[in-house]
């Protein structure tokens, strides 16, 4: 790795910033911008007497740059041989990062069941990227191509333990996070075809952060029973998804007419809006794309719109 160029002093009339302000003002959770630090080098904030951290605004410019090279698919790894070269300078070639090794080592995990790797395979994700890098470059491609896989060879244990892992990951994630935030309550539920939660809890993953709370029901709940479900829990949007293309009576006529009858908005995300993204003609349901931190960031206009918020 490239040496750092900014320094870890400043001059003393720098404004400095505490970690939890620079998490709010860039979106990298404390645990990343540590993570960051301690691991890679790629940032140094000052230290107080009592060992607190002090960012200036040099280094929220730096997280700034790592976040645009990380959205263009550079690995972290990569990162810090590339923050001291001019903006115009092009990211490696794919075949050049560890992407795709890191794909090939998580989705090994996974079917050779090996849990005790699994776990610091999913929070190590999480520690070093922004959950939306973490989401598009690693776990949403895994998982694609994971069921692809499932298609022509069903493998019912290492999707069952997958999911089971997930769903405890998540399900304590979305308790803390429900119980700390005062956002718009969505009502997250899986396509009838859908043969698993794998889709409704990355989609969970990514509402949460967003600062939505989040009601998840990875077993489908009928379409009839919509109205009702909205009413008694107090959600402000119906959010649907599914890893399959689902029925064209589903898509094209159920779907429609049990939007009309909702007060709500309802959106469809995930790998069915990639597979059905020229089916959805109705204005009732709103299709919200396959890039699923885009997908959530779409919910919000669409709740303004709806003069929910």
């Amino acid at each position: 790795m490239a040496p750092m160029s900014n320094k870890a002093t400043h001059p003393p009339d720098t404004p400095l910033y505490p970690i939890r302000e620079v998490s709010r003002l860039t979106g990298v959770n404390s645990v990343t911008l540590r993570a960051w630090e301690r691991r890679y080098g790629l940032i140094r904030p000052q230290r107080t007497p009592k060992g607190h951290r002090l960012y200036a605004q040099d280094d929220i410019t730096r997280i700034e740059r790592i976040l645009q090279w990380l959205n263009r698919g550079v690995p972290v790894s990569q990162v810090g041989d590339l923050l001291d070269q001019p903006e115009t300078v092009e990211p490696p070639a794919p075949a050049s990062g560890d992407w795709e090794s890191q794909r090939q080592q998580l989705q090994g995990t996974i079917e050779s069941l090996d849990m005790a790797r699994l776990d610091p395979l999913y929070h190590q994700s999480l520690a070093l990227y922004p959950l939306s890098v973490a989401i598009n470059e690693l776990w949403q491609p895994v998982i694609m191509n994971l069921e692809a896989q499932w298609e022509n060879k069903p493998d019912a244990l290492v999707r069952r333990t997958l999911e089971a892992f997930l769903r405890n990951q998540v399900g304590i994630r979305l308790h803390h996070a429900n119980q700390a935030t005062r956002g718009p309550l969505i009502l997250l539920n899986s396509m009838p075809d859908d043969p698993g939660p794998l889709w409704i809890l990355m989609v969970a993953l990514v509402a949460s952060e967003h600062g939505y709370r989040v009601q998840m029901l990875d077993r489908n709940l009928p379409l009839e029973d919509l109205p009702q479900a909205v009413s008694r829990l107090h959600a402000s949007i119906v959010l649907l998804t599914s890893g399959q293309s689902e029925s064209d009576h589903y898509i094209h006529d159920l779907l429609p007419q049990a939007a009309k009858g909702l007060n709500v908005p309802v959106g469809v995300c995930g790998n069915v809006a990639r597979l059905r993204e020229n089916d959805f003609s109705s204005g009732d349901v709103h299709l919200l794309g396959n890039d699923l931190p885009q997908a959530i960031s779409r919910l919000r206009p669409l709740l303004r719109e709806s003069g929910i918020l």
